[in-house]
């Protein structure tokens, strides 16, 4: 069995509790209350020039998540995501290691 680690696990609990937003089309419908973009390493250029509209649109940090973000959020394809919950966005943050790096910006 593989070890995850933790700012993986962190998503996991985004998405049991529903505090996540998956794929470009939803992350540019929200309006407010993002606080942590991630995007996947394997994205394109365009989808990673939309995932940094997004994080200064939302004044957030952005995130790239080097392991591939379809594995840790189980959705096949999955390239963009947005945490809005706060705490748990700050969590992911300080629980990073080698498979994310924190792009720009900063949580308040």
């Amino acid at each position: 069995m593989e070890k995850r680690a933790k700012a993986e696990s962190y998503i996991g609990f985004c998405l049991r509790a529903r505090k996540i937003t998956l794929g470009t089309g939803a992350v540019d419908c929200l309006k407010r209350g993002v606080y942590l973009i991630i995007v996947c390493s394997t994205a394109s250029q365009n989808a990673f020039k939309l995932a940094q509209k997004f994080a200064r649109r939302h004044y957030c940090p952005l995130m790239v998540c080097n392991s591939g973000l379809e594995n840790a959020v189980h959705k096949p394809g999955c390239k963009i995501a947005a945490v809005t919950d706060m705490q748990l966005a700050k969590a992911i943050i300080s629980a990073a290691d080698e498979t994310f790096e924190i792009y720009a910006g900063g949580i308040n």
